[in-house]
């Protein structure tokens, strides 16, 4: 089932998520949900408070290659562990803040470890544009937007910018 997108600024993105203690049915089939939202997006990632749900979750794909086996993931509890001294820059975008991008500088590779649907411990080396995913989608969980890496000026033009087009939506 498709989920409804919060969109900045709400006060639940700002917060942050309580781990997951007692994997369930429920928390399965929000992974569900939260994948089905995030490829109808279409997005790479998305974080549980993006749904309004402030608990630790994430899922990802980062394969966009035509004809690439798609790779969904979905993380319960992600935590890094570690994270490279060289830097890379993306182009961020964000499903909570669409159509706003802003280039954001961020360890080039970062150790995860997480729990998968089924409670087992989990843990890879990212890189590249999944390093950046994770990180991102991880930041949610802790109430930080990529936004926040911005410059406060660029942050308060992109913040304007939401608060005009939720007024917009809310006329439509």
């Amino acid at each position: 089932m498709k989920r409804p997108i919060l969109l900045h600024p709400d006060p639940r993105l700002k917060k942050v998520c309580a781990s997951v203690d007692d994997l369930d049915d429920d928390l399965r089939k929000l992974a569900d949900d939260m994948l089905e939202t995030m490829y109808d997006a279409p997005g790479i990632g998305l974080a549980a408070p993006q749904v309004g749900v402030l608990t630790r979750l994430i899922v990802l794909d980062c394969v966009k290659e035509e004809g690439e086996e798609p790779r969904p993931l979905v993380m319960f509890n992600p935590e890094i562990l570690a994270k490279s001294d060289e830097q890379s820059t993306y182009d961020e975008g964000c499903l909570s803040i669409p159509e706003q991008y802003a280039e954001v500088k961020r360890p080039a590779e970062v150790d995860v470890a997480w729990l998968d649907r089924d409670g087992n411990p989990q843990s890879e080396t990212f890189s590249g544009l999944w390093a950046t995913c994770v990180q991102h989608e991880i930041d949610h969980l802790n109430g930080k937007l990529f936004i926040d890496y911005l410059t406060p000026i660029k942050r308060q033009i992109i913040t304007r910018r939401m608060q005009k087009l939720k007024r917009e939506k809310a006329r439509a």
